[in-house]
């Protein structure tokens, strides 16, 4: 781990096929096996496997790693191997650039907290949309069971965190540098917490600093832990947009939250949706549908809001559609532009009568006039203001006067 950059192919191909014993022997005697050596030079873009072997040496001349599990139990962390009882065997899908091991700190059990979990990325410079969308998932996700997975940065990721840490859930925080190391420091709060309740990770050996290279290799964790990654903000160039690539990579479900057309932040989100390569996901429960287990986790579908019109009859609407808005129209009249027999009609127009839905003038039947209530306009207005209701026809601009009562028609 002190050898080799996190995500190192070559190495974890080595160590693949030899072992990690078998690995650090050949580095320390600066030679790879010829069977390995020439399997590597068939590669379609072949390592200069030479100076790879210097910088493996040399790094490893300088490790020291009783220091590093000292200082990890310093901290509190604890390092985990593959065939460890905590080992994520998610992770394995990540083939060559599997990690070696991680530091883990932290109460929770990583692969316990990994069963059931979902990674929610976005940009760092999020909008209060994104944020406020990113909480609301981090909540409604940890209230149903799941973990949610990020991060740790400012924006989404730290907006995520908060929401499950205020549902008394799991979080897994998965960082760019050692466990020991706070980045960004102004999350010191938020990643005590996180720890309390859930799990702080890295691949870094302790006292490694972030960089750039080291955010972009450990999007593939993010991905490769849990059942599926959605997007809540993301511009066309960005690190989310990154993880979304490992998780198309590794055949995870992928989602995407809209947002506005307008918002640059929302562009790369939109790009996902444009080219199908995501799930468009409006809330957890969507989310959960998508990588849940088919028949238990299942979203319940949107409706519209039922109106009075709803539960009338069909051939009470259709009586109800022939009455005209203005003027009126005898029963005969409307019988026969509703199709409907005259005893039905007029049995209807009662009902509808007795309850306010049309009335009775001096040319027949008509539908009912509701007077609209206008909000006073304000003394700084320099338009005249409109003009009261009782000088105003509502029918004139509305096909029908209310449309909670009569609905879209």
């Amino acid at each position: 781990m002190r050898a080799a950059d996190v995500g190192d192919i070559i190495m974890g191909r080595l160590v693949a096929q030899y072992g990690a014993q078998g690995a650090v022997e050949a580095v320390r005697a600066r030679a790879l096996p010829p069977e390995f050596a020439a399997k590597e030079a068939q590669q379609e873009r072949p390592p200069d496997l030479t100076a790879r072997l210097n910088a493996w040496h040399v790094r490893l001349s300088a490790a020291n790693p009783e220091a590093d599990i000292e200082a990890g139990a310093v901290s509190g962390a604890r390092l985990i191997i593959p065939g460890s009882p905590e080992w994520p065997t998610q992770l394995d899908h990540l083939g060559p650039s599997r990690p070696l091991g991680l530091w883990v700190h932290g109460t929770a059990d990583l692969r316990f907290s990994c069963l059931k979990s979902v990674a929610v990325v976005g940009a760092r410079a999020a909008t209060a949309y994104g944020a406020h969308v990113a909480a609301e998932f981090g909540v409604g996700l940890s209230e149903s069971g799941w973990t949610v997975v990020s991060g740790g940065a400012f924006g989404v990721d730290g907006a995520v965190h908060r929401g499950a840490l205020v549902a008394d859930s799991p979080t897994v925080v998965v960082l760019a540098c050692g466990v020991d190391v706070c980045y960004p420091s102004s999350h010191d709060t938020l990643f005590a917490a996180a720890r309390k309740q859930g799990v702080v990770i890295s691949e870094c050996p302790p006292g490694v600093h972030p960089t750039r290279a080291r955010f972009l290799i450990r999007n593939r964790l993010i991905a490769a832990l849990s059942r599926g990654t959605v997007v809540v903000e993301a511009a066309l160039r960005s690190g989310a947009l990154n993880t979304a690539a490992h998780a198309l990579s590794l055949h995870r479900h992928l989602g995407a939250v809209p947002g506005p057309v307008t918002s640059a932040q929302s562009a790369g989100c939109h790009r996902l949706l444009r080219d199908r390569k995501a799930i468009c996901i409006t809330s957890p429960e969507e989310m959960i549908d998508l990588v849940g287990v088919l028949g238990d986790d299942l979203a319940s579908q949107s409706r519209a809001p039922a109106v009075a019109r709803d539960k009338l009859s069909e051939p009470t609407r259709r009586v109800l559609d022939a009455v005209p808005a203005r003027g009126g129209a005898g029963p005969a009249s409307i019988a026969v532009a509703a199709g409907v027999g005259m005893d039905a009609t007029i049995s209807a127009l009662g009902g509808l009568a007795a309850a306010g839905y049309i009335e009775r003038t001096a040319n027949g039947w008509r539908l009912r006039k509701q007077l609209t209530a206008y909000p006073k306009a304000p003394e700084s207005a320099v338009l005249d203001p409109p003009p009261t209701p009782e000088h105003t026809d509502p029918t004139q601009d509305l096909p029908f006067p209310d449309d909670n009562l009569f609905g879209p028609g």
